[in-house]
């Protein structure tokens, strides 16, 4: 295990956590955009947008064969952004007669995106994002240390 593989596997952590944060204030600032995408002709809502991520080391039984190796090389790498994927449930219809955008039955297709989902995951990406950031820290300070000790007071 390398010196800073906790660091590089904060890092990741940090990358994956604050685009979490962009996709999900995206979200918010769209909440009512009934106009995100033309699609075949037609304005289509805003569609909820997720970040789908994974561990860079995606199976279990290769940390148990390094582990019966008593192998160095990769003791965590991190997580990896797969991609950031639309959230596929029904749009929100909305009874609103005197909008522009609403049908002959007075009903309006509004963006899938509930706010409070949104806020919940915000918190959990900033306490991801704080969680790691300390994480980093001790791993900083464990290093200042080790040379302190290196140096020999």
């Amino acid at each position: 295990m390398g010196i800073f593989n906790g660091i590089n596997a904060s890092s990741s952590a940090l990358t994956a956590q604050r685009l979490r944060m962009d996709v999900t204030s995206s979200n918010l600032a769209n909440a009512d955009s009934t106009r995100g995408r033309l699609v075949d002709g037609e304005w289509e809502p805003y569609r909820r947008k997720m970040v789908s991520m994974s561990p860079n080391q995606s199976e279990f039984s290769s940390f148990l064969q390094q582990a019966k190796a008593k192998s160095s090389s990769t003791a965590g790498e991190g997580v990896k952004i797969d991609g950031i994927i639309e959230d596929q449930s029904p749009f929100k219809q909305v009874y609103e007669p005197d909008h522009p955008e609403a049908d002959e039955d007075g009903f309006v297709e509004m963006p899938n995106v509930d706010p409070l989902k949104e806020m919940v995951n915000m918190m959990s990406a900033t306490r991801s994002y704080e969680a790691n950031i300390t994480s980093m820290n001790a791993s900083k300070n464990m290093m200042l240390k080790a040379l302190e000790i290196g140096r020999g007071q």
